[in-house]
């Protein structure tokens, strides 16, 4: 059996060809630039040529591609979209159409001069070619991890996300509750419904990556529950309380808001269970949701990941939490901390 897994960040898309027939270290790996980064590169040298663009597509991550989007606009030059595409920049159309953008038909004709520019989180075409060119034939199945704020023009995105996360722990907060086939995704994850489409004809497993990576650190052998694991990705740092390989509480920030002395103290009250929603939201993250934990004394790990980890790991050791200190473990599951997330998309194949 073969399964391809993606795992698709702000900064990078992780691409791991799971293989049964080797070794799970021997697995064929891509580290890419994300689709993200992708798209903002090509509006920024259209807005480098003066040249007005088409933004074609479906819904797809945001942050650098919509900041480009909003730089272009500022230099004065036009922005077409379909409502799809436009979905990208903002849940709500009309604040989409209030920042300058117009939206259009797919089949509408725009002048000649105008880039076209495709939103895609996969760019199924592109994996393929590359894999082909070391002759490696692309698998039926893929799982895909996407982050997913859930589709929410009438409130904040961020509260809207946790809600989503205090329904799925409240449900049981294992990995099926998190995980989605083509069939299941709730009509609430457009971009996990984007990802769908555009992988018609494939087997597809989807989920949101934060808990793709919590699951993959949990992976790590170092990995003893009850566990806090830590993801700290280029844009969002996601921390869970894991008892019996179930997430029993969450907490998400900006990446960007963080210094490692913050987010100890954020760990310490986690785990205590003194930090709620607001203390987060109030600091500009997405919230906090406790439905239970261990107290910080049973903590018996606390396993650090994604490709910012660098906040707590350059810390010196005089500055470092000693409750932090003693169980802190940099997790690499299977030798690749950058793999973490699609390690985690192949949780029931890989299983300690």
């Amino acid at each position: 059996m073969k399964i391809l897994a993606i795992d698709v960040g702000t900064g990078t898309q992780d691409i791991l060809l799971y293989d049964t027939e080797r070794e799970v270290e021997n697995s064929l790996v891509m580290i890419m630039p994300s689709p993200t980064l992708i798209v903002a590169d090509m509006i920024k040298k259209a807005t480098i040529r003066e040249q007005d663009i088409f933004l074609k597509g479906d819904v797809m991550g945001g942050g650098p591609s919509v900041k480009a989007i909003r730089a272009h606009i500022e230099k004065g030059y036009k922005v077409y979209a379909t409502e799809k595409a436009a979905l990208t920049i903002k849940d709500d159309l009309e604040r989409v159409r209030a920042m300058g953008i117009d939206l259009i038909e797919e089949t509408c004709i725009v002048p000649d001069e105008s880039e076209i520019i495709i939103l895609q989180d996969i760019d199924l075409d592109a994996i393929t070619r590359a894999l082909e060119s070391f002759g490696v034939e692309m698998p039926d199945q893929i799982a895909i991890a996407v982050q997913d704020h859930g589709n929410s023009p009438d409130i904040s995105n961020r509260i809207y996300r946790f809600k989503i996360f205090e329904r799925l722990i409240d449900e049981g907060g294992d990995f099926d509750k998190f995980a989605y086939s083509d069939n299941t995704i709730p009509e609430e994850f457009t971009r996990m419904e984007s990802v769908s489409r555009t992988l018609i004809s494939k087997d597809t497993t989807i989920m949101d990556t934060g808990p793709s990576a919590i699951f993959g650190a949990l992976l790590d052998p170092e990995a003893i529950q009850p566990s806090i694991v830590v993801n700290i990705g280029n844009g969002h740092t996601l921390a869970a309380i894991v008892d019996n390989n179930r997430i029993v509480a969450l907490f998400e920030h900006h990446t960007s808001s963080l210094d490692g002395k913050k987010l100890q103290q954020y760990i310490n009250d986690f785990a205590s269970g003194k930090l709620g929603f607001d203390d987060i939201f109030n600091d500009g993250g997405h919230g906090c949701y406790i439905k239970e934990t261990p107290g910080q004394d049973f903590i018996m790990s606390i396993m650090v990941t994604g490709p910012r980890r660098n906040i707590l790991q350059n810390m010196k050791k005089e500055d470092m939490d000693q409750n932090i200190w003693k169980k802190l473990h940099f997790a690499a599951p299977f030798g690749n901390m950058m793999l973490s997330g699609c390690y985690g998309l192949l949780t029931p194949h890989l299983k300690k």
